[in-house]
């Protein structure tokens, strides 16, 4: 699964005093998005085993994303290597589709805990992610 998008209800207290949503709920925003997504491909979050791990993370503010109302998370793979991928990240806001509140990119890496190291992607998650 290449694509994947989430809804994520703003909270009032995700404002900062600039009475904008804060640039760090971005990242919380798409890091909910990116948990989800490992959920629904049966990744394990645990630091255990081989589990996917963040490796990067990078956001540009596009527009000030304002509370009430419900950020639309959407999220594409764009490259898979040999143990990483990398994904394209849009956040907008319900009811405004097309409007990009930001852009981000992070690259997640399949890692294996036991020897504190990269690995290769298991061929059942390749297959999962060619879905």
């Amino acid at each position: 699964m290449k694509d994947f998008t989430c809804r994520v209800p703003l909270r009032w207290g995700d404002m900062d005093a600039m009475g904008h949503i804060n640039n760090v709920v971005y990242f919380r925003l798409m890091e909910e998005a990116r948990i989800q997504w490992f959920a629904q491909m049966g990744f394990s979050t645990l630091p255990q085993g081989e589990a996917p791990i963040l490796a990067h993370a990078s956001c540009d503010f596009t527009r000030a994303l304002n509370y009430p109302g419900d950020a639309m998370v959407r999220q594409q793979v764009t490259r898979i290597g040999r143990s990483s991928i990398e994904m394209q990240v849009v956040i907008e806001k319900d009811g405004e589709p097309g409007i990009e509140y930001a852009r981000g990119r992070c690259v997640v890496v399949w890692y294996d805990y036991a020897k504190a190291a990269s690995a290769r992607w298991p061929a059942a998650v390749l297959e999962r992610l060619a879905d």
